[in-house]
């Protein structure tokens, strides 16, 4: 049975061909081979493209028939590879969809120049469609993006973060880019003001209800056999919401270990991490407001012109909270 990403996909090929044509023509160099190289790597690692997907989708929810929708989608892929590049510089990642980072097979600064080149890029792309709105929009949530890692940055370690400051965090480094990507889709396609707004508040909620279910995954919530790495944001000292709710819960002892694994990066007993946030029920619930987030976005939906694109990218909603990684 094909997979609500998968039917979404389907139901927008013939865009979606057209975004990958333009974002292989866009890039190349003429005088750098490495960027393609760099570029290839990961924009064709078998991601699921639910980023440009959801412009896509978005601007034929409304009836749309030209083709600025394509290069706005192109132009989010490339914002979200350019972060991707930069996130595992900066996190000294290893592995992203079950490959090698690039940063492990060519360099940090390549990974770092390559991503600044898919930036460029994507500010040429935006500025195409002649329209200041969307400028604004993407502009705006690459400047979002970027606020949201260097808040995690100064927050890892940190025991003090709070709910607040990590929902911060996880509006900024990726709910931002979902909700620029389904506004925009409405933007060029003339919806209403309400319209526009209700698309921004699925994307944003979509976002949201995504990286929850990342900090889920990452201690185990769905089991082994995920396709990411358990445990990396516990090694990074991250605190995502199972652990900051654990915190607030734990007694000295508890208190004691996160502070000598987050705060001081003695993270070697990620099992006992797993054990506490089991024991305090933060995974499982976790995992709830993931889905109470969901349910946000599904009722922002509410909003939209009816039919089978409004029942898919409901469908899609479901799907990231249920998906196995």
């Amino acid at each position: 049975m094909r997979k609500p990403h998968e039917r979404l996909a389907e139901a927008c090929a013939e865009e979606m061909a057209a975004v990958n044509a333009l974002i292989r023509a866009r890039m190349a160099s003429e005088h750098a081979p490495r960027i393609p190289e760099v570029t290839a790597h990961l924009v064709e690692a078998g991601g699921k493209r639910v980023r440009p997907l959801l412009t896509v989708a978005c601007a034929k929810l409304f009836g749309y028939d030209g083709q600025d929708h394509v290069k706005l989608a192109a132009t989010v892929e490339f914002i979200h590879t350019a972060t991707l590049l930069h996130d595992d510089v900066v996190d000294e990642s290893r592995q992203r969809r079950g490959r090698p980072t690039a940063n492990l097979l060519w360099d940090n600064q390549s990974s770092v120049l390559v991503g600044d080149y898919l930036f460029a890029r994507s500010f040429q792309l935006m500025v195409e469609t002649g329209s200041l709105r969307v400028l604004d929009i993407l502009s705006g949530a690459a400047a979002t993006i970027a606020e949201g890692e260097v808040l995690q940055l100064t927050a890892a370690r940190n025991l003090s973060t709070t709910e607040a400051t990590w929902l911060q965090i996880v509006r900024g480094k990726t709910a931002a880019l979902f909700e620029a990507a389904a506004e925009v889709g409405g933007v060029v396609a003339g919806a209403s003001e309400d319209q526009v707004r209700a698309l921004a508040e699925f994307g944003d909620a979509l976002g949201v209800s995504f990286q929850i279910v990342d900090d889920w995954l990452d201690y185990g919530g769905a089991g082994d056999g995920i396709g990411k790495n358990l445990g990396d944001d516990f090694r990074e000292g991250k605190l995502t919401l199972p652990v900051i709710r654990a915190l607030a819960r734990g007694d000295d002892a508890e208190r004691a270990f996160w502070r000598e694994a987050l705060e001081k990066g003695r993270a070697d007993d990620f099992a006992r991490a797993r054990e506490i946030v089991t024991r305090h029920g933060t995974l499982e619930e976790t995992r709830a407001e993931a889905l109470a987030w969901r349910n946000r976005a599904v009722s922002a939906l509410g909003r939209l012109p009816d039919g089978p694109l409004r029942g898919m990218l409901a469908d899609l909603a479901d799907y990231v909270v249920a998906r196995p990684a």
